[in-house]
């Protein structure tokens, strides 16, 4: 059966307030702009010019109206997005430091993201979709962890595939102990796992090398493995159709960052955007993935030269002209 869409995004949308600089009283200036890793990624998708969908909730306010709006104006299907007049639209206040790194303060106690349930989903789009992309943020809390293995389990049964980037933010876990645990109980329902070099040091200890860190992961089930190492590029770990193992590091090119918010989401959105374009998507060649990871490294440095994360995605026009010069 052939999918209506390339990539559904589900999880988290929210209000990024990113620091712009500081008034003539010397206080932060914050800008407000939309966000959310699946959101983000989503929309990375549709920028391109793929087929997009996000499922998720905002609240019934100003903010929730605001995001619906921004992914609809770039195409972003919003059919399985819903609202909550209980919670409030999820907020998060990003600083940068010297480098562009992030460093995050939430508003979501709990937040309406978390309130996405079973009930809401839209089984029409999950089964119509070649991609499930989701995070970990929406295992955090109830009714949105069971909303996300649901639908895990609806898009695997009608052939779907799922993308799975656990995007860890330890304020939103607190204290919680089995938050490792939990994070990783997605890991063998996935057919792709990207993490960060954190991630995988939080998930499988201090000093794991990438190439035991991507076995552990493969081992579960997974097709491929990606570690993304910030301006060093993606060290990848995957499987080919005749089974054989390959692996190895795609360069980044060097680019000005401003600011890294939606860096790894819009890496992700370019991936799935690349692989999406062929039949069997994971029949992974060392070549074709080593191309489709290159394309998804400049899709993520044209975002990072640019504040915001969905105002700073580029268009496949942009990243061909950036892979020419």
């Amino acid at each position: 059966m052939e999918k209506k869409f390339d990539v559904v995004a589900l999880g988290e949308i929210l209000i990024d307030f990113t620091f712009a600089g500081k008034s003539e009283a010397g206080k932060n200036i914050f800008e407000e702009n939309p966000g959310g890793a699946p959101a983000n990624c989503a929309c990375a998708v549709s920028k391109l010019g793929g087929k997009s969908a996000f499922i998720g909730m905002t609240g019934e306010d100003s903010f929730g109206k605001d995001l619906k709006n921004v992914l609809e104006e770039l195409g972003v299907s919003t059919q399985g997005m819903c609202t909550t007049e209980k919670q409030h639209t999820t907020l998060a206040f990003v600083t940068l430091d010297e480098s562009g790194e992030r460093h995050f303060s939430f508003c979501r106690n709990p937040g309406a993201d978390t309130q996405l349930s079973v009930s809401d989903l839209n089984r029409e789009i999950l089964e119509s979709t070649k991609f499930l992309h989701i995070g970990s943020l929406s295992l955090t809390d109830e009714p949105a962890k069971s909303a996300t293995e649901e639908a895990v389990t609806i898009v695997k049964k009608a052939g779907g595939l799922i993308s799975y980037d656990p995007n860890y933010r330890e304020t939103l876990w607190g204290k919680r102990t089995d938050a490792v645990e939990t994070i990783k109980s997605m890991i063998p329902k996935a057919d792709i796992v990207k993490v960060s070099e954190d991630e995988l040091a939080l998930l499988y200890g201090k000093n794991t090398a990438y190439e035991d860190g991507a076995a552990h992961i493969l081992s579960s089930g997974c097709t491929l493995v990606l570690v993304t190492l910030g301006s060093k590029g993606v060290f990848y770990a995957g499987k080919t159709k005749n089974g054989e193992h390959i692996s190895g590091i795609v360069a980044a090119k060097k680019v000005s960052v401003v600011d890294t918010t939606g860096a790894g989401d819009s890496f992700n959105g370019g991936l799935l955007y690349r692989l999406s374009r062929v039949d069997e998507p994971l029949l992974l060649t060392k070549e074709g993935i080593e191309s489709d990871l290159a394309f998804a490294n400049t899709v993520a440095g044209l975002c990072v030269t640019k504040r915001g994360a969905i105002p700073a995605l580029p268009t496949l026009a942009e990243v061909e002209q950036f892979a020419r010069g």
